[in-house]
């Protein structure tokens, strides 16, 4: 063999390991795809992401709640810049920011602990009060376990807010539940907790709400079915069902955590019921006919805290309306991105595939854990991931 061959056939090797490692120019995420896809890593060094809204000219506004320290959280732009992305900070100062969805007004709807505001991302000092402060609206309860607030506008422009559960099961402070024969306060009542609440909106103002549906542990992955306009959540069920069940060694497997058809007055059962409307060892004699059973049961512990119907054609038509869903959690079950096709009548109950999978500890990698997740105007798939602060970006190589 030539040294000019040998040059040359070093040179398509080097060429072709840095094409392994990249995905549309950007780093590649060390993980498994399905074939044809890959997983860029737009941006890092993010202290504690937990929403994504991609805008209509390709930029993206990251919100990085920095920790659970009140008023550390702040909001990015990631503006596109000639194949890579420029970040600059829109606000500062914030009380634990969470989710983000754009409004049919064009507005930015960023979700705090007890509050909603609005703003537009050119102009981020203009920030306005839609629920809490000084909207005139009360503020939503922001208590304990789960303060933190999600949303979705349906068609309509209604604003669906997920107002989470202050307890795991009803338990009080010290951890003790309450007798079976006793009603769960904090699951009853006009001011319940473990609720998806609807502000019906007039030119972005709330003129009134109600709470569309009830026992719901944690809504954190909410989302709006193209098609039909339904609403979908996927809820994520309670910790330490064993310690409640003589024999049961662990909690790995049970409860499962549940995909929900979401339909207003319906309950959905927390804290009395769970998996396919079982009685809670803690309320053995509850009759859970009365409530909404899941549509279909996830893993257990896979803590879906993000999803998104995919609408796009950058991907193979097969995943044209399924919808999409991060596994947040650290457990067998979790640190995944699946999709789940629709079934005959497009409703998402159809076969659940793997999109990104081999998210743990691998080499050095560390342990994924997907939060928000939206479709981007290119129709790839955008996700944040709280554990090592990336930007993600699922597409076709």
């Amino acid at each position: 063999m030539s040294r000019r061959w040998l040059g040359w056939s070093l040179l398509a090797a080097w060429l072709q390991a840095q094409a392994a490692d990249t995905c549309g120019g950007f780093p590649r995420l060390d993980v498994s795809t399905p074939g044809g896809f890959c997983a860029a890593v737009l941006a890092d060094g993010f202290k504690f992401p937990r929403g994504i809204q991609p805008l209509p000219n390709g930029d993206l506004v990251v919100v990085d709640m920095r920790n659970w320290e009140p008023n550390r959280g702040s909001v990015w732009l990631l503006k596109a810049a000639a194949g890579n992305y420029e970040r600059i900070r829109l606000l500062s100062g914030l009380d634990r920011p969470n989710g983000i969805v754009q409004g049919p007004d064009g507005l930015l709807y960023l979700g705090l602990v007890g509050r909603v505001i609005r703003f537009d991302p050119r102009h981020p000092g203009a920030v306005e009060d839609v629920i809490g402060g000084d909207s005139g609206v009360a503020r939503l309860p922001g208590l304990g376990r789960h303060l933190l607030t999600t949303m979705r506008f349906d068609a309509q422009g209604n604003l669906f807010v997920n107002v989470g559960s202050a307890s795991d099961h009803c338990e009080d402070q010290d951890g003790k539940a309450p007798p079976p024969s006793q009603r769960c306060a904090e699951a009853e009542g006009p001011q319940a907790l473990g609720v998806i609440r609807k502000y019906t909106m007039a030119q972005g103002k709330v003129v009134s709400w109600e709470n569309y549906a009830t026992g719901l542990r944690n809504s954190q992955a909410l989302a709006i079915h193209p098609v039909t306009g339904a609403m979908w959540e996927a809820d994520n069920a309670r910790d330490f069902i064993q310690a409640a069940m003589p024999g049961l060694a662990n909690d790995n497997d049970l409860p499962h955590d549940e995909l929900n058809l979401i339909r207003r007055g319906a309950n959905y059962g927390w804290p009395y019921c769970y998996d396919d409307n079982r009685a809670s060892p803690e309320y053995p004699q509850a009759d859970c006919k009365p409530y909404a059973a899941p549509a279909r049961l996830l893993p257990a512990h896979a803590a879906p805290l993000g999803m998104t119907f995919y609408t796009g054609s950058a991907y193979p038509a097969a995943y044209k309306n399924s919808l999409i869903i991060g596994f947040h959690g650290y457990r067998d079950h979790g640190h995944r991105l699946v999709a789940i096709l629709p079934d005959r009548n497009g409703a998402p109950l159809g076969k659940m595939y793997e999109l990104i999978g081999d998210w743990g500890p691998k080499h050095k990698q560390p342990m994924g854990a997907p939060v928000d997740i939206k479709q981007g105007p290119d129709g790839n798939i955008y996700l944040v991931e709280d554990r090592t602060g990336r930007v993600v970006r699922l597409q076709i190589k």
